[in-house]
């Protein structure tokens, strides 16, 4: 009897109940609200599922996480190798190629002054890197959490483990993604406040067609040219042209039709549930969370508000030809916030049809907040 009740306790000081704090209880009710916010309204469920799972499965068992130099037969856990994958900036610059095999660049090339409001919408990351170093961040530190304003998962986790803030990684990543799903909800306020009624009905002019030949030799430019500039951006740059190329030189279908594809899928489980998993309860209820998602939300206001208003301003000087709610496509994330404009738009007057010439500001978007993190880069030496 004795031994049975040895036994019976070892497998009640085994489960999770046993071993887990208020935290981790904190951390699992927030993954299942992420959950309902993915699958019941349909906010970025290919980003939220598998975040939210990742950090349901290390707030219950937390050594899926556990690096091989911690465990007791020095293997680590699943998570943490996915994890490295991101430290790396594998994930991300894959997810860059996923993102240029999928996305038609032809109406930036169509409107080239979509350059321009892309650009301004990344005053909000260096606004935000301002009220950082004011809120007692490091100069790196403060780079990693401001670039959350530019809404791209991707480049957030990148120039975080470039900049070595990889204990800062998780807050900033899970920050970046949440704010990308819950685009829809907060660019409208902002869009609506900033613009008037006869702002959101103007109708843009179809915008002109796009040789094949401008297409291919467009991400070949770019990367020339950005790459020469700033280096630093190669991985992310490259990889986003290279996929783009993919797409529009016609001669490697199977290579593009993969990289949107198949390997896009697989990136996003595996970069998807890795972030989910830095977000154990140690790790993530602590101050400096809370300002970082302060932060990273002041700065996507900003950068909203200020494409929104390089719009009007670029809307007076054409005459009223640009609509300006297509300026708050410029943060970057796609496709979701050039929807937003057309539903913005499409409100005042439903045949106002402002998608494509939203499209443009957004893929410069995708552009500007990787050239944002090369700038960081550069200054701080990496």
């Amino acid at each position: 009897m004795a031994s049975f009740g040895e036994t019976v306790a070892n497998l009640l000081n085994q489960t999770a109940f046993a071993n887990l704090y208020w935290g981790n209880y904190v951390m699992i009710a927030v993954a299942c609200v992420f959950l309902y916010l993915a699958i019941r309204k349909g906010y970025e469920p290919l980003l939220l599922v598998p975040i939210a799972f990742g950090m349901l499965l290390v707030n219950i068992y937390p050594e899926i996480m556990i690096a091989p130099e911690n465990s007791s037969n020095g293997v680590g856990g699943l998570l943490h190798y996915f994890y490295l994958l991101d430290e790396w900036s594998i994930l991300p610059s894959l997810i860059f190629l996923g993102v240029g095999a999928m996305t038609d660049f032809r109406p930036l090339i169509a409107n080239p002054i979509s350059f321009l409001l892309g650009a301004a919408a990344q005053f909000g990351i260096f606004g935000a890197y301002l009220l950082a170093i004011l809120m007692g961040f490091g100069g790196e530190g403060a780079a990693a959490v401001s670039i959350i304003g530019g809404a791209d998962g991707p480049t957030s986790i990148f120039l975080a483990g470039k900049l070595g803030q990889t204990d800062l990684m998780g807050p900033i990543a899970v920050a970046a993604y949440s704010y990308m799903s819950l685009v829809p909800i907060i660019q409208p306020p902002i869009m609506k406040l900033l613009t008037t009624k006869k702002e959101r009905a103007i109708k843009m002019e179809q915008l002109r067609d796009v040789s094949k030949l401008e297409a291919i030799l467009f991400p070949i430019i770019v990367t020339i040219v950005v790459c020469m500039i700033l280096p630093t951006t190669a991985p992310l740059v490259g990889m986003l042209m290279l996929g783009n190329l993919f797409r529009e030189c016609g001669v490697v279908k199977q290579l593009s039709e993969t990289a949107s594809n198949a390997l896009m899928y697989i990136v996003v489980i595996l970069l998807g549930t890795s972030v989910g998993a830095s977000t154990s309860a140690e790790a993530f209820l602590k101050l400096t969370t809370l300002k970082i998602v302060g932060l990273g939300l002041a700065a996507f206001v900003f950068g909203t508000a200020a494409g929104v208003i390089f719009g009007k301003i670029l809307c007076k000087v054409t005459g009223g030809k640009i609509n300006p709610l297509i300026g708050s496509a410029g943060v970057s994330a796609v496709p979701m916030a050039a929807r937003v404009s057309q539903k913005v738009g499409a409100e005042e007057d439903p045949t106002n049809f402002l998608l494509m010439h939203a499209m443009g500001p957004n893929v410069a978007g995708v552009i500007g907040t990787a050239i944002a993190a090369g700038v960081f880069m550069a200054i701080f030496g990496v």
